[in-house]
């Protein structure tokens, strides 16, 4: 949980982060640090929310989510008609396609010399929340079918 939490600080920026939790940049480095005296300190749920909030991706609760084995999918985001409702099952299994290339090629770029560097990682962690929209959408419009 700990790289997560620091995954969602730096994703909101830590100046912003100290402005949304209320908290120092020293108090929000203890919530990340892998030192053995910080081991059993983590960010409050609350502040966790407020982040995610404004962050691009919930780091935390996907990974808590994960924990479980379950999975999210978020209830805000607005469909465009073209990627929604106009295309459907059949769009969805060309995008999902398309996708899976996509996260495939990354990989072997990312996997060429042995080694996944922090950057590649991110690369390929972007492409497989994309990949996850895409199963959310797909599981949106067969509900959608069977209804």
């Amino acid at each position: 949980m700990k790289k997560h939490t620091e995954a969602l600080v730096k994703d909101v920026g830590i100046e912003n982060a100290c402005t949304i939790t209320d908290k120092s940049k020293a108090t929000l480095g203890r919530y990340y640090s892998d030192n053995p005296e910080h081991y059993d300190r983590y960010m409050p749920i609350d502040a966790v929310a407020a982040l995610e909030k404004t962050a691009s991706f919930p780091h935390v609760t996907t990974a808590l989510a994960e924990v479980i084995g379950a999975t999210l999918s978020r209830n805000s985001r607005e469909p465009s008609s073209e990627e929604y409702g106009a295309g459907g099952v059949n769009s969805d299994v060309i995008a999902l396609s398309q996708r899976f290339a996509i996260l495939m090629s990354e990989y072997h770029q990312s996997i060429e010399d042995r080694i996944i560097t922090i950057n590649e990682a991110k690369r390929l962690l972007r492409e497989t929340v994309a990949l996850q929209q895409v199963l959310v959408d797909m599981k949106m419009h067969l509900e959608e079918e069977t209804n």
